[in-house]
């Protein structure tokens, strides 16, 4: 065959590119097992991080088991229901009407505070998905931890949800008033007027992903308000 015709250049770019798509395929049947593994010990360090503790790859799953001493399934009217919580998507759970949802419970234990409720989230930011846990103390109300994360928000902007700058503050706010009403927290924008037990500061520049996670941190509190009520009896 003439190695400088067309023939031979087709040939040759069809069978390389058949070479490396079985090459990459094997590559990546491979290397699944380990990346589900890393996006379980991710899971997992998001959160402990959600009650404050910081942890590495190495110690995640030990502190996880430490730490988490029940993690469980309920429905909207705060029964418990059959499941594993750690495998819950809430990516597919956000699909489903209110009422067939599942709500995945993790119950920490942080030894003379007593136990703390973590509650996973789920909402949409500027560019993308965003993401969360909220723990909560054992009154149900007040926020103990806070922690989130998104996919692809502006660097300096709405990404700066995920730093411990925007975080921290969200320690100590109330997600009922006074009168055992659900206000969950709101992310205020500057000068907005709020009742500062239930508010925290938005991000300068980042409107649209703060209130973004206002709305995420309403929809996805307030599912859980019956089994927050069947605790505080």
């Amino acid at each position: 065959m003439d190695t400088n015709g067309n023939k031979y250049t087709i040939i040759y770019a069809s069978v390389m590119v058949v070479v490396v798509a079985v090459m990459l395929a094997i590559a990546a049947t491979q290397l699944k097992p380990f990346q589900d593994a890393n996006i379980l010990i991710e899971k997992k360090q998001n959160i402990l991080k959600s009650v404050n503790i910081v942890s590495d790859v190495k110690q995640a799953n030990d502190l996880f088991t430490n730490t988490i001493k029940e993690l469980f399934i309920v429905n909207s009217k705060g029964e418990k229901v059959e499941g594993d919580a750690f495998k819950v998507d809430l990516k597919v759970e956000h699909s489903k009407p209110v009422d067939l949802r599942k709500l995945p419970v993790y119950i920490a234990d942080m030894g003379d505070k007593g136990k703390i409720y973590i509650i996973p989230l789920r909402g949409t930011g500027l560019w993308g998905p965003i993401w969360g846990y909220i723990a909560l103390s054992s009154d149900m109300n007040t926020i103990y931890g806070a922690n989130f994360d998104h996919q692809g928000e502006t660097p300096g902007l709405g990404a700066e949800i995920s730093t411990e700058k925007f975080q921290k503050p969200f320690i100590g706010k109330t997600i009922f008033d006074k009168d055992g009403v659900f206000t969950s927290v709101i992310v205020a924008k500057i000068g907005e007027k709020t009742d500062p037990a239930h508010a925290v500061d938005g991000i300068s520049g980042g409107t649209i992903t703060s209130k973004g996670l206002e709305k995420m941190l309403y929809d996805d509190l307030s599912t859980y308000q019956e089994f927050f009520k069947t605790l505080k009896k």
